[in-house]
């Protein structure tokens, strides 16, 4: 019985997302003796009972909803840029909730057509988009994280996508976080915003329930910058001493505008837009339900099934000068000419999708020594239909409006109402088998083998036609991919606060939906929105080595080092054909790629102070040579507009160095107050892939923000945020282009948000 108690304990605490909490939080649960505090990492997909930190053969970082809550984080990638080593954010919409997280040169984005290579799961389900692999951070609740677990490396058992790492969010429950609190504060550039939860049990009935709601709005720093995020999390539980069940049900219904980047020379007026209207909407709905069973005192069985419907409406304007332009023109004033092409897409996506997990774990004794043997399978199934349009439009200022159907009020005459249009459906299965063991070779000694097989297969039906209706390109196509991908790692701990670790692991990704009807040289796309024909394109081979070692230095002073190599086979990019500003071109599978580096991190606690600091540098190269079209670029063949990219070169968008810093400070029992220093390296810009442009580099900088809580009574806390609180001017994106104003290539960056101040009330009950 008592061996089943701790392992209960460990499976709830692993479940609610939380480092395993002393025998005084968790006294109804235990039987003596008291437990001590045990940080537990969940390293399969489901939930499962998680492993202790110090036999994870790799440097997982972890966030809680009291850092999230302390710091007033508006979303899961903006904490994590604040906090997390290697992580760095790259704004290339202009929202705050539409950010590339990239994190050791891979990244997670919510932009269609970018590279992908992080996984995210919400309770054990991955809410990578089907049809992109892209995430949308506007549809995960921040008030209802419980914990995240930042995994690093190329884990098979997190399954397609995984090349350098995944992202496991863990939401709250009604027994571990009880009462009501409610949240309300407004501040500079229109916020204002509304966050309540609850939570509850009934012991009697062995029930406890949660619900969280979101509502925020924002006029946003920039013209047409808008935010409206609103949202819905719910969870009930039921559990035994043996069994366990939960259900739950997360909504969300958001508009977000972006204006995305400004050339240079525009940037005396940040604030404009550089052609609008860019936004999207987006509709998301996800039912799961888990439940878990103890077959015996060492064997649970336990299971998942999800289903999700997840609906986008998109708008993109577009304005650029025509290719033919070689001399300085206001194109925009002479438009009536046909030096400017102006247009708007408007698109929908419709996303089903539909899985189920199930996994089994042994945690008896192997030859006498201790072992815990995991294996389960997974189906995922996706159809997506998407559709897009193209009109032409006229600019006026900052907006590209609609030409009317007749083309009587086109300022181009030349530029036609109905310029085509895609319809495309998919269908995605991906199907996995994964095993995992950790095994104590004796009390000092840890491995842990793993490995998982993936069979996917995508399908694509669809055509692109012209504004009359003509046959472009057809979108037919049928894919198959599998692989198995295998780990292997060791911890050794000589003493009890000290681990050494070292691990190799291999991931895979099938090309996406979106990549696979865009990948014909011949017959370029133009991005998010359209797509042409369907070239099979190979699959992302990601292989990892990491070792590292963690310890403390005092029982409240904790230190963590890693280094980390990671080589992709087939990496894919894409590849621009010099037109539109770079958005124009086809993915094509460029070779290698490596991204290696190290991460040192130092953390504590004492006399009132909370101190941590994370450094990371990230080496993130192309290792094959490829030719690509990038007339804007200062280096490219003035003939074809063509540069070739070298082994050694940067991959841009990653930062090479990062450096997160985080200081706390009790003033008063009641009055605490905090800051956050994000300084990051330089990157190079998109366009300049050979890293040879004059203007192609952007510059590190450094962001300090700083928050303060003062708790007026036990029920209510008043507390402030300013962001940027020197008023910095940074970029975090850049793209080489041409400015459509002046016909001349520059640089383009989405600007700094300057200092902001928000301040707010929370009422909280237990």
């Amino acid at each position: 019985m008592y061996k089943r108690t701790l392992i209960q304990v460990a499976i709830l605490t692993a479940y609610a997302g939380a480092p395993l909490a002393s025998a005084e939080n968790k006294g109804e649960l235990l039987e003596k003796p008291v437990m001590e505090v045990i940080e537990i990492v969940g390293t399969a997909p489901l939930p499962s009972i998680g492993t202790p930190l110090n036999e994870v053969p790799a440097n997982v970082q972890i966030g809680t909803s009291t850092q999230i809550s302390q710091q007033r984080s508006l979303n899961l990638g903006e904490f994590m840029d604040n906090n997390l080593g290697s992580v760095n954010a790259s704004n290339s919409a202009g929202n705050p909730y539409q950010t590339d997280i990239s994190y050791r040169g891979f990244t997670a984005s919510p932009i269609l057509g970018t590279a992908i290579g992080l996984s995210v799961f919400m309770d054990g389900v991955r809410i990578n988009e089907p049809f992109g692999d892209i995430v949308n951070w506007d549809i995960i609740p921040t008030n209802a994280i419980a914990t995240i677990n930042l995994i690093p490396g190329s884990n098979p058992l997190f399954g397609l996508n995984t090349l350098g790492g995944a992202i496991a969010v863990n939401t709250k429950n009604g027994a571990d976080d009880p009462g009501l609190k409610a949240t309300a504060y407004t501040g500079s550039w229109g916020r204002r915003a509304f966050e309540a939860e609850y939570g509850g049990k009934d012991d009697a009935h062995d029930v406890d329930y949660y619900i969280a709601s979101n509502i925020f709005h924002e006029d946003g720093y920039r013209d047409y910058s808008s935010s409206d995020v609103r949202q819905i999390f719910t969870k009930e539980r039921w559990h035994d001493a043996k069994s366990a069940l939960d259900l739950s049900l997360s909504l969300a219904d958001n508009t977000l505008f972006g204006p995305s980047a400004l050339p240079l020379s525009m940037l005396n007026n940040p604030k404009v837009a550089y052609s609008a209207p860019d936004y999207v909407t987006n509709k998301n709905a996800l039912v799961a339900f888990h439940g878990s069973h103890f077959a015996a005192d060492d064997k649970l069985l336990e299971g998942n099934i999800y289903f999700r419907v997840s609906n986008a409406n998109s708008a993109n304007s577009n304005a650029a000068c025509d290719d033919s332009v070689s001399t300085p023109e206001n194109c925009v004033a002479n438009q009536s000419s046909g030096a400017l092409a102006a247009s708007n897409v408007i698109a929908s996506t419709r996303q089903n999708g539909i899985g189920t997990s199930v996994q089994l774990s042994l945690l008896g004794d192997l030859i006498g020594h201790k072992n815990k043997f995991t294996i389960g399978s997974s189906i995922d199934t996706s159809s997506v239909h998407y559709q897009s349009n193209n009109y032409g439009a006229n600019l006026v200022g900052e907006t590209t409006s609609n030409i009317d159907p007749s083309g009587s009020n086109a300022i181009n005459p030349n530029n036609l109402y109905d310029q085509g249009g895609v319809a495309l459906t998919t269908r995605s299965n991906y199907y996995g088998l994964y095993a995992t063991d950790n095994f104590a070779l004796n009390k000092h000694w840890n491995m842990t083998l793993s490995g998982r097989y993936n069979y996917a297969t995508v399908d694509l039906e669809g055509s692109n036609v012209d504004g009359t209706g003509n046959l472009i390109g057809s979108l037919n196509g049928n894919h198959a991919y599998h692989r198995f991908n295998p780990a292997v790692g060791l911890n050794f701990n000589p003493i009890k606060h000290l681990t050494f670790y070292a691990g190799y692991n291999e991931g895979m990704r099938a090309p996406t939906p979106v990549e696979l009807s865009c990948a014909n040289p011949a017959i370029p796309c133009s991005l998010p929105t359209g797509f042409t024909s369907d070239p099979d394109l190979g699959m992302i081979v990601s292989k990892t080595w990491e070792g590292g070692m963690r310890g403390k230095l005092s029982q409240n002073v904790g230190w963590d080092f890693a280094a980390y190599n990671t080589e992709n086979k087939n990496d894919i990019q894409f590849i621009a054909n010099g037109s539109n500003n770079g958005v124009t071109g086809f993915f094509q599978n460029v070779g290698q790629t490596r991204r290696s580096g190290i991460e040192l991190g130092l953390h504590g606690k004492f006399d009132g102070w909370t101190l941590a600091a994370n450094y990371g540098l990230v080496d993130a190269t192309y290792q094959s040579p490829f030719t690509e079209a990038s007339p804007q670029n200062s280096t490219a063949d003035p003939s074809t507009g063509l540069i070739t990219v070298h082994k050694g070169d940067r991959i841009p968008g990653v930062a090479r160095q990062t450096l997160k810093l985080r200081a706390s400070y009790d003033i008063t029992a009641a009055w605490n107050i905090g800051t956050n220093v994000i300084a990051t390296g330089g990157q190079y810009a998109h366009g300049n892939e050979n890293n040879q442009d004059v203007n192609g580099p952007l510059a590190g900088y450094a962001v300090v923000n700083i928050e303060t809580h003062y708790n007026i009574s036990s029920n209510w806390q008043m507390f402030a945020k300013v962001s940027n609180l020197l008023n910095r001017n940074y970029n975090t994106f850049g793209i080489l282009g041409q400015n459509m104003f002046t016909a001349q290539n520059e640089l383009a960056v989405v600007p700094s948000q300057p200092r902001g101040m928000w301040v707010g009330l929370t009422y909280q009950w237990l």
